[in-house]
């Protein structure tokens, strides 16, 4: 296939994630969050590696996901849905066998409403908001289902769960609030394992409970913003020059003519765009690498294409589809991300399915370099 550009997934750095994450929160368990496609990788592939590390429970955002996923994995690794049980799919979601996060009242009487229709037991997991106002059960749903304990009678109870607002934050007070809180509504429910990390609670110094939940950890992004990294970039993604020119001084570049060259320039393009996931933003303020050397977006982000200022990279590696870099050892998704002024959540979760995709499958010697400042 001729792509516009080429993502190269590094599944050993995954597993190497994985195995970082696994340390740090034992003894709890590590289950692994491939929602969105795995991040944008491909949720099967970052599944079955994840499989193959030991972890056992897995979590998607949707029941479409879920539907998808399941038949693909060995049989008993349950996959959560975090977003929970929507009017109408409560069968299917018992037909395929996965494990509903329950976050309201609504959503408890009928997955209980659909187990005695079947006459069994069904597992779930409840969430319960200890803060956040999101997903979970605020405390009024709490007090009507502790007066009405039957409603969970045919209810196999996986874990309680609940999420941190502030995980990335390790000296926000928020998140010793929220883990009171979560304590506090747990002990109505003994004996049932409990959950509150995400990735950002995993690094901080604090109770992690029976499980964790890794996500951005694991593909390479940081769990805090403001310490160094201590996780393998997953990702590399290359481009390579459409096109080459010379332009004069006083010259605008792409729409709007928002860039304005002071000097005779050259300036390449790349067949990238916002199609491909890169930020509109970036434009004029965003860069790629070649050969090491940085050379800026020059002028607006277009939907298949991008213009790069190259002037100041030796003539011997500027050609028509020379290599050029835009998640590697000198760019990784945080960078891009704080250039984006958005998060690492993004970045990956918009790269394109134009990309011809490869995957260093897990003990691939090759890896993908990081540098992280």
């Amino acid at each position: 296939m001729i792509a516009g550009a080429h993502l190269t997934i590094d599944l050993e750095a995954l597993a190497a994630n994985y195995r970082l994450i696994r340390d740090r929160a034992a003894p709890a368990a590590v289950g692994g969050v491939v929602k969105a496609n795995g991040y944008g990788l491909g949720a099967v592939e970052v599944a079955l590696t994840l499989i193959g590390e030991g972890c056992r429970h897995l979590f998607v955002a949707l029941q479409g996901e879920a539907e998808a996923l399941v038949p693909e994995l060995p049989h008993g690794i349950p996959v959560y849905i975090l977003n929970g049980l929507l009017p109408g799919g409560d069968a299917a979601c018992a037909a395929v066998g996965a494990v509903p996060v329950l976050n309201s009242l609504d959503q408890i009487e009928r997955w209980s409403a659909e187990a005695s229709a079947r006459h069994a037991r069904l597992p779930a997991v409840l969430q319960v908001d200890s803060g956040m106002s999101r997903m979970g059960l605020p405390a009024d749903e709490i007090e009507h289902l502790l007066v009405r304990p039957e409603l969970l009678r045919s209810i196999d109870l996986h874990f309680i769960i609940s999420h941190l607002a502030c995980a990335d934050e390790p000296g926000n007070a928020i998140n010793g609030a929220q883990e009171t809180r979560f304590r506090a509504i747990a002990a109505h429910f003994p004996g049932v394992p409990l959950a509150l990390d995400n990735s950002g609670g995993i690094f901080q110094a604090r109770s992690r409970f029976d499980l964790v939940r890794a996500g951005i950890a694991l593909y390479g992004g940081a769990p805090h913003g403001n310490a160094p990294n201590p996780m393998q970039a997953t990702v590399a993604l290359e481009a390579h020059i459409a096109q080459l020119r010379t332009i004069p001084a006083e010259t605008g570049v792409g729409y709007g003519l928002t860039f304005k060259t002071t000097r005779e320039s050259r300036i390449a393009t790349i067949p990238v765009g916002y199609a491909d996931g890169w930020p509109r933003c970036l434009g004029n303020k965003g860069a790629a690498y070649i050969s090491g050397i940085r050379v800026p977006i020059a002028g607006r982000v277009s939907m298949d294409s991008i213009t790069l200022d190259v002037t100041d990279v030796p003539d011997e590696h500027l050609y028509p589809g020379a290599p050029v870099e835009l998640l590697g050892p000198h760019q990784n998704i945080d960078q891009v991300a704080a250039d984006a002024d958005t998060i690492s959540y993004e970045i990956l979760t918009q790269l394109s399915r134009r990309y011809e995709r490869a995957y260093l499958p897990a003990g691939t010697r090759a890896r993908i370099r990081s540098i992280t400042p």
